[in-house]
C-alpha cells in the first residue's frame, strides 16, 4: 500500500512538472497583398492587372507557402508578421489547415503609403491577450509614413509578457540617408520599452522584427540597450536571414528582457535563437544560395519570401 501511495506521489510530481517545448517566431513573408483594389493605398503593382499580373492563383500558392513554414516550425504559439496588405490576408493564413482551430489575430491598420502593416497571430488556446495596441511614429519630412510597431500584452498562467512586432523604413537611397528614419523608430520602441519598465521593472518583453538594420548598425544597438539580441550570424548555416547583392547579413531580429528566461509558466530557451533556412526556402541564382523568394525583378519565381523566418525557443509548464 505504502508502494502504490508513493508511486503516485511520484507521477503527479511528474506530471505538475511536464513540460512543453514550442517557440516563439518572426517571418517577413514578403509583399503578401490581395487582389483587390484600396483606393487608399498604392497597392497598383500587386494587382491582376498590375505589373506583377497578380492573381488569385499566385495569392493562395503564397498563402500555402506560408502555412508550409509555419508548419515546417511546428505551429510556433506566436508568429510576428510583416509585409502583410491588411488583416483579411492574414484571416486567409490562420484560416488555412490547422491554423483556424487555435490561432488568434492582432492587426492595426498603418499609415504607410503601399498599406504594408504588421501583425502577431497567436495561438488563442494556451495565451490569453491581456491588451494590444500600435506604436506610431512620425518620419522626419519629406519622409511617407512608416509602418506603425504591432504589441500585445500576453498571459499564460501567472507569467504575463509583451510582444512588439517591428518593420523599419528601409535602407532605399542608402544607409548614410535612409538610417535617420529607421532612428526615429528605434527611439520610438525604446520609449515604450522604457515605459513598460518604468510600470513593472519584472514585465517580460519579447522585440522582433525586420528592422533594415545589421546588428552593428546604431539602431538596432538602441534597442540593445535594454534588450538581449538572440539571433546573430551563427544561428542559421548562412550566417544571415537576408541576402544582398550575394552578401548575408542579420536584419531580421528578435530581443528579449533578460528576465524572460528566469523559469515560470512559460519562458524564453537561452541560446535558442534560429534562423529557420529549410532546404525549400533556398534556391541558386549565379552560383549562390539565396532565399526562394516571390518575385526576381520583375520575374515571378513562385518561392516564399526574401527572408528567413527566425524563432526563439520557448519552455511551457
Amino acid at each position: 500500500m505504502k508502494y502504490i501511495l508513493s508511486l503516485s506521489i511520484v507521477l503527479l510530481f511528474s506530471y505538475s512538472n511536464a513540460q512543453q517545448e514550442t517557440s516563439i517566431a518572426f517571418y517577413n513573408v514578403e509583399n503578401l497583398f490581395d487582389t483587390i483594389d484600396d483606393p487608399h493605398h498604392n497597392d497598383n503593382e500587386f494587382l491582376p492587372n498590375g505589373k506583377r499580373e497578380w492573381n488569385s492563383k499566385k495569392y493562395f500558392e503564397k498563402i500555402t507557402h506560408i502555412n508550409k513554414v509555419i508548419k515546417e516550425m511546428d505551429y510556433p504559439l506566436i508568429i510576428g508578421l510583416c509585409e502583410i496588405e491588411n488583416a483579411a490576408v492574414v484571416r486567409d493564413i490562420v484560416n488555412h489547415d490547422v491554423l483556424k482551430e487555435k490561432y488568434g489575430v492582432i492587426h492595426y491598420e498603418s499609415k504607410d503609403h503601399r498599406g504594408i502593416d504588421n501583425a502577431i497571430i497567436y495561438d488563442s488556446s494556451i495565451l490569453t491577450v491581456i491588451s494590444s495596441g500600435i506604436i506610431r511614429f512620425d518620419m522626419p519630412k519629406p519622409a511617407s509614413p512608416s509602418r506603425d510597431i504591432v504589441w500585445a500584452k500576453f498571459k499564460r498562467g501567472n507569467t504575463e509578457f509583451i510582444a512588439m512586432v517591428n518593420h523599419w523604413p528601409s535602407r532605399w537611397g542608402g544607409q548614410l540617408k535612409s538610417e535617420p528614419k529607421r532612428l526615429v523608430a528605434a527611439y520610438a520602441a525604446k520609449e515604450f520599452i522604457d515605459s513598460v519598465e518604468n510600470a513593472d521593472p519584472k514585465m517580460n518583453i519579447i522585440f522582433m522584427g525586420d528592422l533594415n538594420d545589421y546588428p552593428t548598425n546604431r539602431a538596432p544597438e538602441i534597442i540593445q540597450e535594454d534588450l538581449k539580441p538572440m539571433i546573430t550570424s551563427t544561428s542559421g548555416e548562412f550566417g544571415g536571414t537576408h541576402n544582398y547583392r550575394g552578401e548575408w547579413g542579420v536584419l531580421d531580429h528578435i530581443m528579449i528582457t533578460s528576465s524572460f528566461t528566469k523559469k515560470g509558466d512559460l519562458y524564453i530557451k537561452k541560446k535558442s535563437g534560429k534562423i529557420n533556412n529549410f532546404d525549400f526556402l533556398v534556391t541558386t541564382y549565379k552560383g549562390k544560395k539565396v532565399p526562394f523568394r516571390t518575385y526576381g525583378g520583375g520575374k515571378y519565381l513562385g518561392g516564399y519570401s526574401d527572408h528567413f523566418p527566425i524563432s526563439v525557443g520557448v519552455i511551457l509548464r
